[in-house]
């Protein structure tokens, strides 16, 4: 059972069904109609399908139909949505997790619109997030509820006589709030009779970025926490429960409870009783992408090795295999007996693949992107920079012989990373007719930690000449580039670093910095992440200002185009307005394009509309700077 989810146009939305999808090579067949179905999830006696059902500009809600087939019921009305679920092994129960909010806030007071609510006192460094808003008056909670039989009598709204007297009709079963307090949680797992969940709920929880794994029981009363990040491991996200051990994903935050650059997530494992809390996978080269999946006595998992998901399984002794497929997985799922995953390749962005036999794939829901417009396969290549380093990456080359101008795309994080999967940024401007050139500098996840934190206290440096060294390397090597004809882009930290490229070299025809971290020191307070991100990169208050793009605005003289989503909360709207006002002071050819209702996720979740005039700005704005033929 698979999910596939798509942009539709007349929409402007995403939506999507559940498909079946058999084992022996014959047709996938799509078996829901709900406007948007996301996250399918078996009951583990086989019994019960459960999945996310949201209908057109509402939340999504936990629905659940017989595996055998039948007509869908839902059966939470959580005001915010559900953010994540579980059902019980029998499947009599499911555990989900949803915002509560606040009296008054969220439309829970009929008339008093979102520009009318009480005013927020704000206390702590902790209270907003990208995506979300405010956090701290609609906190993440743990609820049960019981599960109605999906093939019994359905609920009818009594009328009339009937309705005298009668208990209010909510069409839903009542579920049960099992956390409390001013604590949001996440990750629902089931252990037995409790659920358990990663929350932060020590004291001084706002000053670090520690989580712990709880256990709450259904009856009430307080959770126990199975692990403590006090020891400088903390819980990250996914436990799942095999035989005696709780397996789950974490990572190292030291011993302030503060770290976070360059460090990877990986496997820890700690015994259902509590205990000794065990990381297995290694520190220093495995970084754990995605969610954990019971696999007989242990695990599987997905590294992110130079670019590409490998699936890992790890059981209480440590890895134990790797698979490495023609692609990039992007999740994985295990029953006895069978192992499937999600693999992107250079011509699809996910198809479903037996594990051990990953060719032929199982669907081929790529096809008509290829009929559209046949994806162009990434040239893989390995530079060396300046001071002897390798730097990894790839190259996207339009049809013909050239010379094809040139795009250096430069991606977020700092710490993420670019492969050879499809990606629609490089094949749209590819088939315009650009040169994509991507590469993996320094900071980058996926090579190791010392290569991550090679650029920490240090941005704008080593990552600098790696990018730089790949273009130069890529226009020698690559037939059909024109080295005279180059462009550069980025969004996030690779916004960051266009702006501080295009602050020393003039060599770029334009350049485009969009959703970019341009300032540090701005960066406190207005970003979710402001109040650790720029101190803990960069070092001390000094070397912030030595590292802002912003503070070099004035050496500036690429053509350059800002683009911007008026409700990002990771960095900031204003912060780029004030950068393309200097620009335009200092006679800069410049635009400043912004996205109403966006945040910082606009390229990869924007609305579909939205996302189409981005592309279009990007190639208009292309055109003028770096025209093709």
């Amino acid at each position: 059972m698979v999910a596939v989810t798509r942009p539709d146009f007349a929409a402007d939305a995403y939506v999507g069904q559940l498909w079946r999808v058999p084992l022996d090579g014959s047709a996938p067949r799509r078996i829901t109609r709900g406007f948007r179905d996301t996250r399918p999830q078996f009951s583990a006696d086989g019994s019960l399908l459960g999945f996310l059902r949201a209908a057109a500009g509402g939340s999504p809600q936990l629905a659940i139909v017989p595996a055998a087939g039948g007509e869908p019921m839902v059966v939470t009305d959580a005001p915010l949505g559900v953010r994540d679920f579980v059902l019980s092994a029998d499947g009599t129960r499911a555990a989900f997790i949803a915002a509560v909010p606040e009296p008054g806030r969220y439309g829970t007071t009929e008339g008093v619109a979102g520009c009318r609510e009480d005013p927020r006192l704000i206390r702590t460094f902790q209270f907003q997030l990208n995506g979300t808003g405010y956090t701290g008056d609609q906190r993440s909670h743990v609820f049960v509820v019981d599960l109605p039989d999906p093939g019994s009598e359905p609920p009818v709204v009594p009328v009339g006589r009937a309705a005298k007297g009668a208990e209010s009709f909510h069409g839903v079963p009542a579920a049960r709030q099992v956390s409390d307090g001013d604590f949001d949680h996440h990750s629902p797992a089931w252990d037995g009779e409790a659920v358990l969940a990663v929350a932060a709920r020590h004291q001084d929880r706002d000053r670090d970025l520690r989580e712990d794994l709880y256990r709450f029981v259904l009856d009430g009363g307080e959770p126990v926490r199975l692990t403590d990040s006090a020891t400088g491991h903390a819980a990250d996200s996914s436990p799942v429960v095999v035989g005696e051990h709780i397996f789950f994903v974490g990572f190292q935050c030291g011993s302030d409870g503060m770290a976070f650059f360059g460090e990877s997530p990986g496997v820890y494992v700690v015994p259902r009783g509590g205990g000794e809390v065990r990381r297995l996978t290694a520190a220093e080269s495995v970084h754990v992408n995605g969610d954990l999946v019971a696999d007989g006595d242990g695990v599987l998992a997905i590294d992110l090795v130079r670019g590409r998901g490998v699936t890992i399984r790890v059981d209480a002794t440590g890895e134990v295999a790797r698979w490495e497929l023609p692609g990039s997985v992007l999740c994985v799922g295990a029953s006895p007996g069978l192992r499937v995953a999600v693999l992107a390749t250079p011509c699809s962005p996910g198809e479903l693949v037996l594990l051990d036999r990953p060719e032929p794939a199982l669907t081929d829901f790529a096809a008509g992107l290829r009929d559209a417009s046949e994806p162009l396969r990434p040239i893989e290549l390995v530079a060396t920079a300046t001071d002897g380093h390798p730097v990894h990456g790839w190259v996207v080359r339009p049809a013909g012989d050239g010379p094809h101008p040139v795009l250096l795309v430069i991606h977020g994080g700092p710490f993420s990373a670019f492969g050879d999967a499809f990606f629609d940024e490089a094949q749209v401007y590819a088939a315009a007719g650009y040169a994509v050139v991507m590469c993996n500098p320094r900071g980058s996840a996926g090579y190791g930690r010392d290569h991550a934190m090679a650029i920490h206290r240090a941005f704008g440096d080593r990552d600098a000449v790696d990018v730089l060294a790949f273009l130069d390397h890529a226009i020698a090597v690559v037939p059909g580039l024109a080295a005279d004809r180059v462009g550069i882009m980025g969004g996030s930290y690779g916004g960051y670093l266009t702006a501080w490229l295009i602050a020393g070299e003039h060599r770029f025809s334009g350049a485009i910095v969009e959703r970019a971290y341009l300032d540090p020191r701005s960066f406190v307070g207005p970003s979710d992440i402001g109040w650790f991100f720029a101190l803990g990169s960069h070092g001390d208050e000094a070397t912030m200002d030595a590292q802002s793009p912003l503070h070099l605005v004035g050496q500036v003289r690429t053509p350059t185009l800002v683009i911007h989503s008026e409700n990002d909360l990771r960095c900031p709207l204003a912060t780029a307005e004030r950068y393309y006002t200097e620009l335009k002071q200092h006679g800069v050819d410049t635009a400043l394009l912004v996205f109403p209702g966006e945040n910082h996720e606009l390229s990869r979740s924007g609305t579909p509309h939205h996302r189409k005039a981005r592309f279009d700005h990007i190639l208009t704005w292309w055109g003028e700077h770096l025209p093709v033929g």
